[in-house]
């Protein structure tokens, strides 16, 4: 199907662009969202006559995006999540946890603004890029930890994944003879 994009779409085209698309994601994405018109002559005249308010609505959202970008740019965020002594978490951080985490710090934003491809499953730092606007593009930080204590410690350079960090013994020490008495009674009598 053609259509007429109403605004910039990665990987599509720019806004006035005639591009054709697949039917399915012009019924069920473009049309619905109005990001887009079907391409016949009177869509192309009304798209026209209605140019200049659809350019100064999408600076202003571009202007909008950008002020929030440059807050948001390159800051870190914890996340505390329980996990075991690998470092492997019990649960996942989703796009929608990033998106609970932005909202208690004061930033609203959607869901699908948020380029996470896997869920993250361990503790660490985690860059995550995130869509404002189709010409907005920043990264953030997730520090994953299982306290804030620890996150500070990541957030320092430190890494959480081995016993040494965590209890703060170093498992490569460790000799057979620090886990059980080489003296004691094996028949198991007290005498």
């Amino acid at each position: 199907m053609q259509v007429i994009l109403l605004e910039r779409i990665a990987k599509l085209g720019q806004m006035g662009e005639t591009v054709k698309v697949r039917d399915g994601f012009a019924r069920n994405y473009l049309l619905p969202t109005g990001k887009a018109l079907r391409a016949n002559a009177a869509n192309k005249a009304r798209f026209e006559a209605e140019r200049s308010i659809l350019e100064a609505r999408n600076l202003e959202r571009k202007a909008e995006a950008q002020t929030v970008a440059d807050v948001l740019n390159g800051k870190s965020f914890i996340v505390v999540r329980s996990a075991g002594e690998t470092g492997q978490l019990y649960g996942s951080v989703a796009a929608r946890d990033i998106v609970d985490v932005l909202a208690a710090e004061g930033f609203n934003v959607g869901r699908n603004q948020i380029e996470l491809n896997n869920p993250i499953k361990t503790i660490g730092l985690h860059n995550v890029t995130m869509h404002l606007h189709s010409e907005v593009e920043i990264s953030i930080e997730i520090n994953v930890a299982r306290s804030s204590e620890e996150a500070e410690r990541q957030s320092k350079g430190e890494s959480l994944t081995s016993a040494d960090a965590i209890y703060g013994v170093d498992e490569d020490a460790l000799r057979p003879e620090d886990f059980f008495d080489p003296d004691a009674d094996r028949d198991g009598d007290d005498e």
